[in-house]
């Protein structure tokens, strides 16, 4: 589904179509002089000095015109100069990549409409994770295969490549995808440089100024024969992100319904309490204040002995240090059930579409919570790489590397007072899509909120994954005549996971608390909504506990007592463990090929690779009425075959075709054989894993034209398909708790009861469909136009991608399923740069939009689905070079401060509606 602001599409098309324009006039213009001459393509990428964005551009579209595949590439301006300062931010500027976001700042991205799972990337060329936290709006912590680009600084890489067709010699584990990111290194410039960079960052909802700093040194010894570089980037950010956190829409039906004194004009009691009507389950606001460092260091030792030897080592290091308060007021009560939700009677509302958009109430459960996180995460990578050339025609290389990302959350602690049986609470979704909330009372006031035992919870959750790489492989390379070349290669590597976490065993065993108690441990946020467009009257001010002061007067980090920790025999606790080790041995043989038939030359490469993967698995799982670790090892084979043709239909003209089959293996998450149960306040849930998911498999057709019609200029138009066999879906339904055949004991200390009904989700392998769809990529510098007009320049893209999935909603042969596109996947994403460039002046504008996607399917508590909302970012970057070493840069991202605005259900909704305010950043670079 997606939302009806599809104006706001059309005019990042409408400007492209402007652009384009442009570009044919200037097309035209150039008709009546020869254009020069493009040279022909060649094996190697043409070398360029990179001076500006203009020279960036043409550097990546040099790369895209001599692959045979299908590529695109973004490549630094200058050394320690990437384009964004994120690195997802800027691969949204590439056809068909999408960004999701975290606290404003891109963090996982999504390739022709397939999402993070199916994407692998590269550092240096060895294969990696990445793995973060997150809100539970955001994804929450990342526990698959996807990669978190928010952990590394821009500055410490030089260029991102993206494979979107796969080639032989190229590691197996992507259907969208194959991102290379490359550090700088000595031999790309060969001379010393020492570049260094200082700046500030503000952003205005926050309104916090955090620095920015970077030195990249870099030398060329021994005649040439040995280079050195060293990177570091440091930055500190301070932002908020807040605004309304519905958690979902449920059925009046749900958690036993409203109490029967309930009325709405036009509706029954037990038309109020059907499957038909949707009320929000827990309507409230939310507001984080989150602070990171980020550091990154990036290393590089390369040794040429002579033009025939080159051996280099590589090491990256990033750590991200964050923590994460929150403050957040809700109608817990609505999704409680016995003495929440039936207790609490509707004096008024309004229905609309099947949706109970507003409400009076009495009688309802409210809660106050501060939440407080420290989140960590530490990736290092170590890669020595190789090659030897024999006689001009025999060529051999090497790698080897290992890598290893770690994310810690040691402090995850919830602690909440609660109102019971609040009058006149009041919601209005209808003013706007934040809505409107009266509480009825002063909820500044200690004496209207109350800490009680078996009421009030304090949660206490740390945990911990670690993903681990280790790579090795060899080629070799043979020319057998100028016109053909064979590679093989072997390959080897082994990824382990490992997550676990600690849980209390019951969160809402506290001291009941004194109102002198509560005072003395608690105080008042304020200042929430600001640039939120709130309705009038609603709060922006409420009471929230005191975390540090209560911790010091109750001792809650005392790990003894009702405070104390514990793991695997807690279920809980529990969910948060798994196990995964998985080998994959590969081995290729491909031909890279040069012929000219029908007056036309073309180039390519045809090859199959062969892979082996040995997978172990280990959880917590119920057998025979008792919890028990439980360990699944398997392994499967598979073969995949790939090809590439490119053609120069003339100087200007390239035509591409690619077929392959690739694979992407389940999420790492979901192939633990556990399973676990978990209370968190009125939400209850039992999810388990499944080690059994095979791979997803995929037969790929890509067709692509590229006329490159003079030097920086180019249009491309491609077009692809992909026949999918399955793809990994969450199966999810409701059920009681006795019907499970789980242990009674499981539920001891969370206060539900066995007659409860649990949401159950377990990952299976549901029918595959068809992906299909096209890009269109301009870039145009304006060279053709008189005077300072020449000096403009665009870059403009537009991917459509569809996809239908037959989503199972029960594994019963004949059950019903739910026909929707895939999730993660954006029927429309269109991106717009304009730039102006002199040798003193460059300024930039951007715009990013992604249209609506899917998240979940089906979706939870009687949705249909669950999806995200679509956006419109925009940013600008200008630099001016005081002289031809020193340039000052102001850029400012997310200009328009766009919500994340999710929703629930076929009507839209809303579940989530949340900002992060304006990014604006000043810099000066100096270079030596």
């Amino acid at each position: 589904m997606t939302s009806n602001r599809n104006p706001r599409l059309r005019a990042v098309l409408g400007a492209s179509a402007s652009a384009f324009t442009i570009l044919a006039a200037g097309a035209a213009i150039a008709q009546e002089a020869p254009p020069p001459a493009a040279e022909p393509a060649s094996d190697e990428v043409e070398a360029i000095v990179v001076t500006g964005f203009r020279a960036s551009l043409q550097s990546a579209i040099n790369l895209k015109r001599n692959e045979s595949g299908v590529v695109d590439a973004i490549k630094a301006e200058d050394i320690a100069q990437f384009p964004d300062l994120n690195l997802a931010e800027s691969l949204q500027r590439i056809p068909g990549v999408s960004i999701s976001r975290i606290n404003g700042e891109g963090r996982q991205i999504t390739v022709r409409g397939l999402g993070s799972e199916y994407t692998r990337v590269r550092i240096n060329g060895m294969e990696a994770i990445s793995t973060t936290g997150g809100t539970a709006n955001s994804g929450g912590t990342n526990r698959g295969r996807g990669f978190d680009f928010n952990v590394f600084a821009s500055d410490l890489f030089n260029s991102i490549a993206v494979r979107k067709t796969a080639s032989a010699d190229v590691e197996e584990g992507s259907l969208g995808a194959t991102v290379d990111l490359t550090t700088a290194k000595a031999f790309d410039s060969g001379k010393p440089q020492l570049v260094l960079s200082a700046g500030a960052s503000y952003n205005d909802l926050s309104e916090k100024t955090t620095p920015r700093v970077s030195v990249l040194a870099s030398n060329v010894f021994f005649d040439g024969k040995v280079g050195a570089l060293l990177s570091v980037a440091y930055e500190e950010r301070h932002l908020k992100e807040e605004g309304a956190n519905i958690t979902r829409w449920a059925t009046g039906a749900s958690n036993g319904g409203f109490n029967s004194a309930s009325t709405v004009p036009g509706y029954t009691v037990a038309q109020i309490n059907s499957a038909n009507i949707f009320a929000p389950r827990i309507p409230g606001y939310v507001s984080y204040d989150i602070e990171s460092k980020r550091l990154g260091i990036a290393g590089s030792l390369q040794y040429k002995p002579n033009s025939d030897t080159q051996v280099t080592l590589d090491a990256l290091y990033a750590y991200l240090a964050g923590t994460r308060k929150e403050a957040q007021l809700q109608a817990i009560g609505l999704s409680r059930a016995n003495t929440g939700k039936p207790q609490t009677i509707i004096r008024d509302g309004v229905v609309e579409n099947g949706n109970l958009v507003y409400a009076r109430m009495d009688n309802v459960d409210l809660r106050t919570q501060a939440a407080y996180d420290e989140l960590n995460t530490e990736f290092k990578q170590f890669t020595l790489s190789g090659t030897h050339d024999f006689s001009g025609s025999l060529r051999v290389g090497m790698l080897a590397g290992y890598s290893d990302s770690t994310f810690t959350q040691p402090i995850s602690t919830i602690v909440t007072f609660d109102r019971a049986n609040s009058q006149n609470y009041q919601y209005d979704f209808r003013k706007g899509r934040a809505p409107q909330i009266l509480l009825g009372f002063d909820p500044t006031d200690p004496a209207n909120w109350a800490s009680t035992n078996g009421t009030s919870e304090v949660r206490i959750r740390p945990q911990f994954v670690e993903n681990q790489f280790s790579t090795a492989k060899v080629y070799g390379e043979w020319d057998l005549n100028e016109n053909l070349r064979l590679k093989a290669g072997l390959d080897w590597r082994k990824f382990e996971y490992d997550s676990y976490g600690q849980y209390r065993t019951s969160e809402t065993v506290v001291q009941t608390l004194t109102p002198a108690q509560l005072a003395s441990v608690s105080k008042v946020f304020t200042g929430f909504g600001r640039n939120m467009d709130l309705p009038e009257g609603n709060f922006t001010s409420w009471l929230i506990p005191d975390i540090d002061k209560y911790a010091a007067l109750l001792g809650i980090y005392s790990n003894s007592g009702i405070y104390a920790l514990t793991d695997t025999n807690n279920s809980s606790a529990r969910g948060q463990y798994g196990a995964v080790e998985e080998q994959d041995y590969g081995a290729y043989v491909q031909a890279e090929f040069k012929f000219d038939a029908f007056g036309l030359p073309f180039r390519g490469d045809a090859g199959v690779r062969r892979v082996h993967t040995e997978q172990e698995s280990a959880g917590y799982a119920a057998v025979a009425g008792a919890i028990q670790r439980v360990d699944v090892a398997r392994d499967y084979d598979l073969t995949l075959p790939s090809f590439n043709l490119a053609a120069d239909l003339s100087d200007t003209v390239v035509a591409r075709v690619s077929a392959a089959q690739t694979i992407a293996r389940p999420g790492i998450g979901s192939l633990s054989p556990g399973g676990d149960v978990a209370v968190q306040g009125a939400n209850r849930t039992y999810s388990s894993g499944n080690p059994y998911l095979t791979p997803t498999k995929s037969d790929n057709l890509d067709f692509s034209l590229e006329w490159y019609r003079e030097k920086g200029a180019m249009i491309a138009l491609g077009v692809f398909y992909k026949r999918i066999d399955t793809f990994v879906a969450t199966l999810r339904r409701e059920a009681v708790y006795n019907t499970l055949g789980l242990p009674d004991s499981l539920l001891t200390g969370t206060g539900a009861t066995t007659d409860q009904v649990f949401q159950v989700t377990q990952p299976v392998n549901s029918d595959g469909g068809d992906l299909k769809g096209f890009e269109i990529n301009i870039q145009q510098p304006f060279t053709f136009l008189p005077g300072f007009w020449s000096n403009f320049g665009v870059v403009a893209n537009y991917t459509y991608v569809d996809s239908k999935i037959e989503y199972l909603t029960s594994t019963t042969p004949g059950a019903p399923t739910v026909n929707a596109t895939l999730v993660g996947l954006s029927k429309n994403a269109a991106n717009l740069t304009l730039y102006y460039e002199t040798p003193k002046w460059s300024v930039r504008g951007s715009l990013a939009y992604r249209d609506g996607y899917l998240t979940q399917v089906p979706g939870s508590d009687g949705n249909t689905v669950q999806g995200t909302n679509e956006t419109l970012n925009v940013d600008m970057q200008a630099s001016w070079n005081i002289r031809d070493n020193l340039k000052l840069s102001i850029e400012g991202v997310n200009l328009t401060d766009e919500f994340n605005d999710q929703y629930v259900g076929d009507s839209n909704r809303l579940n989530v509606y949340t900002h992060s305010g304006r990014q604006f950043l000043v810099g000066l670079r100096y270079n030596f």
